[in-house]
């Protein structure tokens, strides 16, 4: 071997290990990977995701876990004490039919908490800025110095005037029947209220399930109760009272759990069941929004007039997509949604109003149809984009 051989074969080693590790081309490869980060992970709202963003609830969690053990507790006692004696002197249909309401209330359950209920995205400071910009166009006010948004805008529904509510946190106009959750920090669509046991809002897009809920929650609650005075009578009839609820402690248990608990729940299903027939929402009345004491003429623009099609709409109706799609990927051009006002700008907006005619629009209240948003899913149609929130107020084009 020629003498210094060994110097140029270092230096190609040095060199082939000085380029891997160098290269150009995979250090911005790694750092778009390292960067890549779902929307839910940035989600501006006070919530929380599971599976990847697949689930999503309310942070304050802790009353739908009792829900939980309220439902699996009970149910669990009477398939396990009761069932087998009342399959036997009774009917073995009994703990078929039990077994039913239970996988259908706990399924109703668990798709009420864990989907979105209708929460509308909020604007990014430029959609901000320019709704803010067509509103002072419209109103003609000059632009020598800074004007808060107004506080409402009117629009005709079916004859009716309803108020738009400008939203200082998310910084759009709130569609119709829309409202802002103070406790998940979200504008949800078609709001009716926050139920903590169910750990979620209730909205547009998970009341059916809610209902169904309730309903089939009241159905299983008195089966229960039912049949575990049932059982206790039929072992009374054998051994005695006192003797009947010493053989099955789990029956009283029961029993008072469900005594206690039917008179709400079966209130509330009838309450809701009131809600659905006359096509109105839970906030809409608390605050007597289409109640006659406000006048005659106060009357409520979404109903059909008729309890069948009512139901059929709020039960039987199409889904509407998510707005937001909180599984997506952040891109890295993508502006982030406007910061809150703070308290100056909020109370120190002045109130105008435009009235609009859209006399034209179902009464299962779509958004009108309007140039599509960022934030619209791919599979929406047109009448579900959120731009109204952001312009649809600022010019009557938007809902011809």
């Amino acid at each position: 071997m020629p003498p210094g051989g060994g110097g140029p074969m270092k230096d190609c080693e040095y060199s082939q290990i000085s380029t891997h590790s160098s290269s150009p081309m995979e250090s911005p490869h790694k750092k778009k990977k390292i960067a890549a980060r779902r929307k839910w992970e940035v989600f501006p709202g006070r919530n929380k995701f599971f599976c990847n963003g697949r689930i999503m609830m309310a942070r304050q969690t802790g009353v739908f876990y009792l829900t939980l053990i309220l439902i699996l507790v009970t149910s669990g006692l009477f398939f396990a004490f009761d069932c087998p004696y009342l399959a036997v002197k009774i009917t073995p249909a009994i703990p078929v039919v039990g077994g039913i309401l239970f996988f259908f209330v706990m399924g109703t359950l668990l798709r009420t908490s864990f989907s979105d209920p209708g929460v509308l995205p909020r604007a990014t400071p430029d959609e901000a800025a320019d709704l803010e910009r067509q509103i002072d166009i419209a109103n003609g006010t000059g632009s020598g110095g800074y004007r808060p948004p107004p506080r409402t805008k009117e629009v005709i529904i079916n004859g009716q005037t309803v108020k738009l509510k400008y939203c200082f946190t998310c910084k759009i106009f709130r569609p119709p029947r829309a409202s802002h959750c103070s406790l998940c920090d979200n504008c949800v669509e078609r709001f009716d209220h926050h139920c903590p046991w169910v750990g979620n809002c209730v909205g547009k897009r998970n009341y059916r399930f809610f209902y169904m809920f309730i309903l089939s929650l009241s159905f299983l609650t008195v089966f229960i109760f039912a049949f575990v005075i049932t059982h206790v009578i039929l072992r009374s009839q054998q051994t005695g009272f006192l003797n009947a609820l010493k053989d099955s402690p789990a029956s009283v248990l029961e029993a008072v759990v469900c005594f206690f608990s039917v008179w709400s729940i079966v209130g509330l299903s009838g309450f809701h069941t009131y809600l659905i027939s006359s096509n109105q929402t839970t906030n809409e009345d608390i605050k007597g929004s289409w109640s006659n004491k406000r006048g005659k003429e106060n009357y409520n623009p979404y109903s059909y007039g008729n309890i069948f099609t009512n139901c059929c709409v709020a039960l039987c109706g199409p889904i509407s997509p998510s707005l937001i799609d909180r599984r997506g990927y952040i891109q890295p051009d993508t502006p982030q949604p406007a910061a809150p006002s703070n308290g100056i700008a909020a109370y120190g907006a002045t109130q105008s109003q435009s009235d609009m005619n859209i006399s034209n629009i179902p009464r299962s209240n779509p958004i009108p149809s309007g140039s599509r948003s960022r934030y619209s899913s791919p599979s929406a149609p047109a009448d579900q984009s959120p731009a109204f929130c952001l312009y649809g107020v600022a010019s009557s084009e938007h809902f011809t």
